[in-house]
């Protein structure tokens, strides 16, 4: 069950992904981007991997070794949560990049690495992304 749903998981993402690198301005793709049906379809999965470890203590997530509590306890049910968050957020953050390049006319060739980086790297694709939009558009907001 938890390799399927990894798989499932891994399989939800990958054609957005692919979509907002090589055909950004299809209609599919735009309409992928706006509704948010793969982040929302991983977060019902994420959902289920995450609650049905048991009651969730929350104030695990106060200290770090609180969160290590709560993957050591919740085995690999909470690990493939945390996994699903990963590409459930590093997708709307893609989503977000693509979306914010279009509206500030940055050409699509700029944003292929940092989208690249947001499906791998999270966070330093959007760093990326900061970057090139912060030289394109000469803001910083």
């Amino acid at each position: 069950m938890i390799e399927t749903a990894f798989q499932i998981a891994n399989a939800l993402v990958l054609p957005q992904w692919l979509l907002m690198i090589v055909a950004p301005r299809w209609r599919v793709t735009q309409w992928l981007v706006r509704s948010y049906l793969i982040p929302v379809s991983l977060a019902c999965l994420y959902a289920y991997f995450i609650f049905s470890g048991g009651p969730l203590n929350f104030n695990d997530f106060s200290t770090f070794e609180g969160v290590k509590s709560l993957f050591s306890k919740g085995g690999d049910g909470a690990v493939l949560a945390g996994w699903i968050h990963y590409l459930a957020f590093d997708l709307v953050a893609g989503s977000f990049v693509l979306k914010d390049s279009q509206e500030k006319n940055i050409p699509h060739g700029w944003i292929v690495l940092p989208l690249f980086f947001c499906f791998m790297l999270g966070p330093i694709g959007l760093l990326a992304y900061w970057v090139i939009r912060t030289m394109k558009t000469r803001q910083a907001n």
